[in-house]
């Protein structure tokens, strides 16, 4: 009796580690899996001086949470990972993701090694990513009545939000959406008692440098400093020196000959990613230029991007009036909107941009409807990128049956780990269904025998009624981009978490001599 006992205490410690993970990430998925699907609810995030977040959104909730735990923010990082990666589906990576971390201990806490019930999983993942991949339809193009479906199921059946996502890729184009670095979400931006809009340009959240507010809206050439709009300056030790000194004067006085050029090349609008001089801003003002001070870089090369501007440094003053004309931009209209507080420019000279503006009542309702509306766009950007699948876990229940048919063929113990994606993969339909108030284990068999029965991997549960329909008839769609990095993303972390044996913390190299 007592080598029993004593086997049993050495397999708890064993899986100590392992199950201390697994419960951390069980925490974690507990705190998003309630927000997937349209049934799902929102959480409320309350700060430590009492600021309030509402969100649906997976990820804004994961990197709000006060979390300590390492294994934990191991699944944090692949929502982090899907939203930089596709923007959306930041929930569905972490549902499946916990997913396969409990059916993995499930397995290893059975008896069969680690190692084997890894390998499973890698080749499960594999199986089914390969599958996802295949089933993907293509979107025709902006035209195609799916775009609109798979915007307004991202942006969680907001009609007014889908409208205006498909208005701003259908002004920036097919080619733009399409190139690999721009991310369509990021020309989203949001304003309180704002009405909800699509501008043909830019809109600039910065309010002018300049005294005044007020400037015609009339075209501009377009000026932009990669520094400071300000003298070149020499350095503080000189500046002891009267050699210094009167350097640093004669470069004040460069500068302000060189003013004069602005006037000379009809400049109309400057933006700078420093600060600007006082006697600079003065001058500026008095000649209706409106200027711009500390912009983010990636805000600048977007200005540049639009209006065909090429940046310079102060020292580029220096150049002579017809070699600085070449670095100028235009814009046909460039204006402040006090109501707004924002620059609009429009009619550039470069390359299409657009700008949409989300507005709501409250600043928590329009930080939530901003999250909504970019999610929406990453979601067609996704789509036109890499087509489209049926939602509502129904293309991932058609290939967890694949996958089961495939498991069955496998020798080894390999197998138990292909049976942990097997179970995983119906895991979001599971979880919409328990949010929208069903029974999963009811409803999963139900899809899962429709679909069988049909030879279709576009049957699900109808959360409004509980019937099987078709969910592209229904307009329930998702990017196939979306899903087939979450489950990427998942299995990456799901297997470094089953291969965890023990936890040591670090030694802080602060306190080494």
């Amino acid at each position: 009796m007592s080598q029993v006992n004593n086997g049993s205490q050495d397999g708890e410690e064993t899986y100590a580690t392992l199950r201390n993970n697994a419960n951390a990430i069980r925490a974690i998925c507990a705190a998003v899996e309630g927000t997937l699907g349209p049934k799902g609810l929102d959480t409320m995030l309350v700060g430590s001086r009492g600021e309030v977040i509402i969100t649906n959104d997976g990820v804004t909730i994961l990197e709000k949470m006060d979390v300590t735990h390492p294994a934990a923010r191991l699944l944090i990082q692949v929502a982090r990972s899907q939203q930089d990666r596709v923007g959306d589906g930041t929930t569905t990576a972490t549902v499946l993701a916990g997913a396969l971390v409990a059916e993995g201990v499930a397995q290893v806490t059975r008896g069969v090694p680690v190692a084997k019930v890894v390998r499973g999983v890698q080749e499960g993942i594999a199986f089914a990513l390969r599958s996802l991949a295949r089933r993907s339809r293509p979107i025709s193009g902006l035209d195609d009545p799916l775009l609109y479906r798979i915007a307004y199921i991202a942006g969680r059946e907001y009609a007014d939000l889908a409208g205006l996502v498909i208005e701003g890729a259908k002004r920036l184009g097919l080619q733009k959406l399409r190139e690999e670095h721009f991310r369509f979400s990021d020309v989203i931006l949001s304003r309180g008692k704002a009405e909800g809009e699509v501008w043909p340009g830019l809109l600039i959240q910065k309010k002018p440098a300049n005294a005044q507010l007020e400037f015609p809206p009339d075209t501009a050439h377009i000026l932009l400093f990669q520094d400071a709009f300000e003298p070149e300056t020499v350095d503080e030790e000189a500046l002891t020196t009267d050699a210094g000194f009167h350097k640093q004067l004669q470069l004040r006085e460069q500068f302000r000959e060189m003013l004069g050029k602005l006037i000379e090349l009809r400049v109309g609008f400057i933006a700078s990613e420093r600060g600007i001089d006082p006697e600079a801003e003065q001058f500026c003002t008095d000649h209706g230029i409106m200027v711009l001070q500390r912009l983010p870089r990636a805000e600048l090369r977007r200005i540049a991007e639009y209006t065909g501007a090429r940046p310079l440094r102060r020292s580029g003053l220096r150049k002579p009036a017809h070699e600085l004309a070449g670095y100028l931009g235009y814009a046909g209209h460039v204006a402040y909107d006090e109501r707004l507080e924002l620059v609009r420019m429009a009619e550039g000279k470069g390359r299409a941009q657009v700008s949409i503006v989300v507005g709501a009542s409250t600043s928590e309702v329009v930080g939530e409807r901003l999250r909504i509306a970019r999610d929406a766009a990453s979601s067609v950007q996704a789509a036109l990128r890499g087509g489209c699948l049926p939602g509502g876990g129904a293309a991932e229940m058609a290939v967890a049956h694949e996958l089961e048919r495939y498991r069955e063929t496998v020798q080894g113990m390999e197998g138990f780990g292909i049976a942990a994606v097997v179970q995983a993969l119906r895991k979001p339909l599971a979880q919409i269904v328990v949010n929208a108030g069903y029974n999963p284990l009811e409803k999963v068999e139900e899809a899962k025998a429709a679909q069988i029965a049909a030879g279709s991997d576009s049957l699900g549960i109808d959360c409004d009624t509980g019937a099987v329909k078709d969910m592209l008839e229904q307009g329930v769609i998702d990017p196939a981009e979306v899903k087939l990095h979450a489950l990427q993303a998942a299995g990456e972390v799901a297997s470094a978490v089953l291969r965890i044996h023990t936890v040591i913390k670090m030694r802080d190299p602060r306190t080494e001599e």
